[in-house]
């Protein structure tokens, strides 16, 4: 695969080989021979990302307490974030993936895209040192802070709600959840059940899914 448009996309050069590494996901390496991978990039690139991260939050945000400011870190380098990233330059459809993983929707998975663009930031890093790699993290992942509350909310939904109840007088919120379908093709449906009452629900893939879904739902219903 050409790779120029991606490296066009990212604004900055990395290695070919490197390159070629930190979009090769697990299941590609394990049907092609077991070749390397990119988890030990998406290593590397985790710790290179949260640096950067704490630098810049730490420093744009000085009447932040520990907890705030750990609050917004976390947020910003979560898969979510990280797959929205992604998805500003078209990541998915460079990832090479095993046959399985395309038939379903790896290019589109939150955690292949948010693993694979850490891989990307640490193949920047060996390619060229720190400055490419933050420069990738200044123009896709930094620019999502300028919402800090949308960025919590989104991250955080059912931490963000509890707070709110709590600020509101209420009591915390619990979740109905159901599902159907069979094992491996499963859709789960969760309700927010504030003071005995259903004030917003939610569906997804995942319990955990469906339950954020939910949540994001309340919030916007509970404020009006």
């Amino acid at each position: 695969m050409n790779y120029a448009t991606l490296i066009q996309r990212l604004g900055i050069s990395i290695e070919a080989e490197l390159l070629e590494l930190a979009l090769t996901h697990s299941s590609y390496a394990y049907e092609n021979g077991k070749i390397p991978n990119n988890e030990r990039l998406e290593f590397l690139g985790d710790s290179v990302l949260g640096f950067v991260v704490t630098g810049h939050v730490y420093s744009e945000n000085p009447d932040l307490d520990e907890g705030s400011l750990s609050r917004l870190r976390s947020a910003t380098v979560s898969a979510k974030t990280l797959a929205k990233a992604a998805n500003e330059i078209g990541l998915g459809e460079f990832v090479r993936l095993g046959k399985g993983e395309i038939s379903t929707g790896g290019q589109t998975k939150t955690n292949i895209l948010a693993d694979t663009f850490e891989a990307i930031i640490g193949a920047a890093y060996l390619s060229g040192g720190l400055e490419p790699a933050k420069a990738i993290i200044d123009s896709l992942v930094l620019p999502l802070l300028s919402s800090e509350d949308e960025l919590l909310e989104t991250s955080e939904p059912r931490t963000v709600l509890s707070e709110l109840l709590k600020s509101l007088g209420k009591s915390d919120a619990t979740f109905d959840v159901t599902h159907e379908g069979p094992d491996h093709d499963r859709t789960f449906f969760a309700a927010v059940i504030v003071a005995g009452r259903s004030v917003a629900s939610g569906s997804g893939r995942t319990r955990k899914a469906a339950e954020a879904q939910a949540a994001i739902a309340a919030l916007k219903t509970l404020r009006g």
